[in-house]
Parts: C-alpha cells; sequence; structure tokens
C-alpha cells in the first residue's frame, strides 16, 4: 500500500526556483527548464501555475508517435482544462471558424472532431493552438502549456516543419506561458527570448528536514548516522528520496515494529538504524534491478563502460590523463561523445556538478553490480 505521508505537499528545497518560475510565467514569457528524471520539475511547473492563477496543459510528446496522435493529445488536453459551460460554450463558437467540430454527449465525453487530409494536418494544429490564446483573452485567465519529452517529435517530424512552428508560437503568444520541460537546455533556444532554469540537486538539509519531518509523522525517527547515510546514498536526488523514505517506512513496519515495540514505551519514536537503511536500500534496488539492467542494455557500449566508472570512481575531471588510463579509455572524441550522451539522456552530471551519475540508486547499483 502507498503511503502518501512521502508524496511531499510543497516543493523540497526548489524556493529560489519557483520564485525565478513565478516571476516568468507572471510576465507572460517562455520558459524551458531542465533537470533529469526525479528532480521535480513538473511539480515545479504545478506549484509555480497555482501560485500565478493559471491552468497547466501538459503534452507528453513520447506518446506522439504520429503527428495525428499529436494533435488528439493537444485536443484531450485541452478539453480537459477548459470544461467549464462558459468555456465549452466559447469553444463552440470558436470552433466555427475552423474544420472543427466540438462533440458532447456528456461533460466528461467531449471530444474535438475533425476530417481532413492527411497534408490538411497543418489548419488543425494552427486552430488547436490558437485556442488557449483565445480563451485566456475572452475570460482573462491565464496558461501554462507544458511539452515534456520535446525533442521526440523529431521522430516523425522529419522536416522540422511541426516544431518549427511550435517554436514560433513559443514566442509570440502572450497570455498562454510555453514551458519545454528538457534534461540538457537546447541549442535552438540560445538567441531566442526563452528563459532558462536548471534544477540541481537540492541541498541536503532542505532534504533533511523534509524527511524528518515526514518520519515523524509515521512515529519514526533516524538515528544521527542512519540519517546522514540516507542523505548519502540519495544524494540531493529527490525522487530516489522519496523512493527510499517509503521503503524504509514499509521494511521498518514489516521487519522492525514488533521487535522495537517490547523495548520502547509505547509513545516513544522507534529508531531508523545505520543497518535499517542499507538493507532498504539494497531491497529498494533489487526491485529496480531489471530496469537498471534493461537501461544499460540500451546504452552503446562505451556510454555504459563511462558510466559503471563514474558509479565506482567519481571525479571532476574524467578527461584526466590518470583518470583515462585506469579505467583504459582513450582520450579522443568517443570518450567525450560518451560523456555528452549520457548527460544529454540525463544520467550523468556536467562538469557543473562534477560528472557524477544523476540517479543515485542507479550508482549505487551500478557499484554493488560491478564491485
Amino acid at each position: 500500500m502507498m503511503n502518501d505521508t512521502f508524496k511531499p505537499q510543497g516543493l523540497i528545497g526548489r524556493q529560489i526556483e519557483l520564485e525565478q518560475i513565478c516571476t516568468i510565467l507572471a510576465a507572460d514569457q517562455d520558459l524551458m527548464l531542465t533537470g533529469v528524471t526525479g528532480s521535480g520539475r513538473r511539480s515545479l511547473i504545478r506549484h509555480a501555475a497555482q501560485q500565478i492563477g493559471a491552468r497547466v496543459l501538459e503534452i507528453d510528446c513520447l506518446r506522439a508517435t504520429t503527428s495525428s496522435r499529436f494533435l488528439e493529445l493537444l485536443a484531450e488536453g485541452m478539453l480537459h482544462i477548459f470544461a467549464t459551460s462558459e468555456e465549452r460554450t466559447l469553444i463552440e463558437q470558436w470552433a466555427s471558424s475552423y474544420p472543427l467540430q466540438l462533440e458532447q454527449p456528456t461533460v466528461h465525453q467531449a471530444r474535438f472532431v475533425w476530417q481532413v487530409a492527411l497534408n490538411d494536418e497543418w489548419l488543425i494544429l494552427e486552430a488547436l493552438l490558437n485556442l488557449p490564446q483565445v480563451i485566456a483573452e475572452q475570460l482573462s485567465g491565464r496558461v501554462v502549456f507544458v511539452f515534456q519529452n520535446f525533442p521526440h517529435i523529431r521522430s516523425w517530424d522529419r522536416a522540422g516543419r511541426w516544431e518549427s512552428y511550435l517554436r514560433q508560437e513559443i514566442q509570440r503568444q502572450n497570455r498562454v506561458s510555453y514551458v519545454v520541460l528538457a534534461t540538457t537546455p537546447e541549442d535552438w533556444v540560445e538567441g531566442s527570448e526563452v528563459q532558462i532554469v536548471s534544477l540541481l540537486p537540492v541541498q541536503h538539509q532542505e532534504l533533511e528536514t523534509w524527511l524528518v519531518e515526514a518520519m515523524a509523522a509515521e512515529g519514526l525517527k533516524f538515528e544521527g548516522d542512519a540519517l546522514e547515510l540516507f542523505l548519502d546514498y540519495t544524494q540531493g536526488h529527490v525522487g530516489d528520496a522519496i523512493a527510499l523514505a517509503r521503503r524504509i517506512w514499509s521494511d521498518h513496519r514489516c521487519f522492525y515494529q514488533d521487535e522495537e515495540t517490547r523495548f520502547s514505551l509505547p509513545s516513544s519514536p522507534k529508531l531508523i538504524q545505520l543497518d535499517h537503511v542499507h538493507r532498504s536500500t539494497l531491497r529498494l534496488v533489487e526491485d529496480l534491478s531489471v530496469t537498471f539492467e534493461s537501461l544499460l542494455l540500451l546504452l552503446p557500449p562505451i556510454q555504459a563502460r563511462v558510466l559503471e566508472s563514474l558509479a565506482i570512481d567519481p571525479t571532476d575531471s574524467p578527461h584526466s590523463r590518470p583518470y583515462l588510463q585506469k579505467h583504459q579509455f582513450s582520450r579522443g572524441g568517443g570518450f567525450q561523445g560518451a560523456l555528452t550522451g549520457l548527460e544529454q539522456k540525463g544520467l550523468i552530471y556536467g562538469a557543473k556538478v562534477g560528472y557524477r551519475v544523476a540517479m543515485p540508486l542507479l550508482s549505487f547499483w551500478l557499484k554493488h553490480r560491478i564491485l
């Protein structure tokens, strides 16, 4: 059973970034928010949108395997956030100017219908991207349009036409702010007016504050060295910290609670000890091992080797001669390309954070797999 105690109600250690993003969105500017998986990008955007009174429309481009599917996702997302009778009336009036029809046998079954040739789908894209601006203007609202896995549209948009148009819209519309979620900043943002905010690992103190409070709510308390081990294993990665906290809580209920109850007062908090943290981490990465194995198999061999080397032997200077010799790498484009590829995939941090594995639980698994 999932315990919602460990689903943060607020943001963990992202107050500065939250203020930055609120300022950007409130000024109707557009944003590229970068960070690795589990860094809290979507939560941050949702909190920022809530603070400025905007609604969020999220599109995961990974689900858009064709241009037709991309349009379906746009249409579904818009009808999900524009659901009041006033908004639906406005949409019906607006749709009459386009080759679109709004069908709504019930409020929960509303959908857009269009019948155009494949080459004319462009007209539907133009119409759908214009709709949030129209509603925001008419009803004095704000909309935040979030694209996740944005580069994936290139798998079917080979000529780059749709991507180019989306970029133009990102910079043209007011009242609608576009947010592109990415792992690392993309080249096309340079020279544009799109703002960039990058998420680095949160400070240990910020993570500790949330963790201690969440555990206390469950009648648990860390011993000093156990808390330090937890912070060392999670390295400021919010997603991994939440996953490990849940596992420790679950394991404590299954394996340790009855034993501790015999030796403590009913009202005293139960202690999380050093070996509890270590054993729970081992159990968690064992559960994740199939995912990690699959990820490793999908990497080019040179990237897999570099990832393993950085897991067992972290360094701020992977290009140094001693490091290359120690791990039997050749200096040159292949090694640098592997570093760049791993950073773009969100598997390692670059020079700014010190070339370490970006997913601490993956790093833990790699070390125990190799050593």
